[in-house]
């Protein structure tokens, strides 16, 4: 079976185990991606029931990154629910369950204590701040990190009808203070904290303090708009094309997460 960017993740932080960088790059993979929850019985409803597995060191649920290696690992058609993996983790933080992903079956294996899902689960909550302070000036953005960069085009890019486009912009202070901002453009009604819990992402799994970017939301019709577009980096969002009724399988809808039973 072909590796998975889990996979490879994981064996690019095996191989620089001092790079922290590379250790949180696997971490957004796992919550980024879509994973493959094991369950006891289908699901009921929106209610599902994990398979426990009792060990030595406390109740873990297995889940993995394809179905064919969670098919692999129980030999057998098996009951699961997909969902993406932050809502997994959401699902599991403060609950002292661990996480076994992709045991036996692939390089990513690996068995995830309580403590780091309950870490996962915190980083995914925060935020940055919104804007506050007035702007006197916008120029190009200069000196992020190409790491910050890359993370923010790669989680935009996965925000599909949630905003038309963003931009990144240096900005300086009434305060004096100098700093950077990104500014969404055309958000949907209430897509807003899901767009900055993306960028909360962006920055905490680059290493990244949040405390570098703040985040606006503006109109098309906003002067501000216009002038970030000016001088600002720009992230174009996906836009949907017309569909025939979304799926509402458990997992699948962030905003109505799987309960467990």
């Amino acid at each position: 079976m072909a590796q998975t960017v889990l996979d490879q993740a994981w064996i690019d932080a095996e191989a620089s185990p001092e790079d922290d960088t590379l250790r949180l790059r696997f971490y957004a993979r796992l919550v980024e991606g879509e994973i493959f929850l094991l369950l006891q019985e289908e699901p009921q409803g929106d209610e599902i029931r994990p398979k426990l597995f009792e060990l030595e060191e406390g109740p873990i649920v297995l889940a993995f990154d394809l179905e064919a290696r969670l098919t692999e690992f129980t030999g057998l058609p098996a009951p699961y629910a997909a969902m993406p993996g932050r809502v997994l983790v959401e699902m599991l933080a403060g609950k002292g369950t661990g996480l076994g992903l992709n045991l036996g079956v692939a390089p990513s294996s690996r068995l995830l204590p309580p403590e780091i899902l309950d870490w996962l689960a915190q980083t995914l909550s925060e935020r940055p701040q919104e804007l506050t302070s007035r702007i006197t000036g916008m120029h190009p953005p200069k000196g992020l990190p190409e790491a910050l960069l890359l993370a923010l085009d790669q989680r935009l890019a996965r925000m599909e009808g949630l905003a038309r486009m963003a931009y990144l912009v240096g900005t300086s202070h009434e305060s004096g203070a100098r700093g950077h901002l990104l500014a969404f453009v055309d958000a949907a009604p209430g897509a807003e904290a899901t767009l900055a819990r993306a960028v909360q992402g962006a920055l905490s799994f680059s290493g990244v303090e949040a405390a570098l970017l703040d985040v606006t939301f503006l109109s098309a019709e906003d002067g501000r708009a216009a002038d970030c577009a000016r001088v600002g980096l720009r992230f174009d969002l996906p836009q949907p094309a017309p569909a025939d009724d979304p799926e509402t399988g458990p997992g699948l809808d962030p905003d109505r997460p799987p309960r467990l039973r």
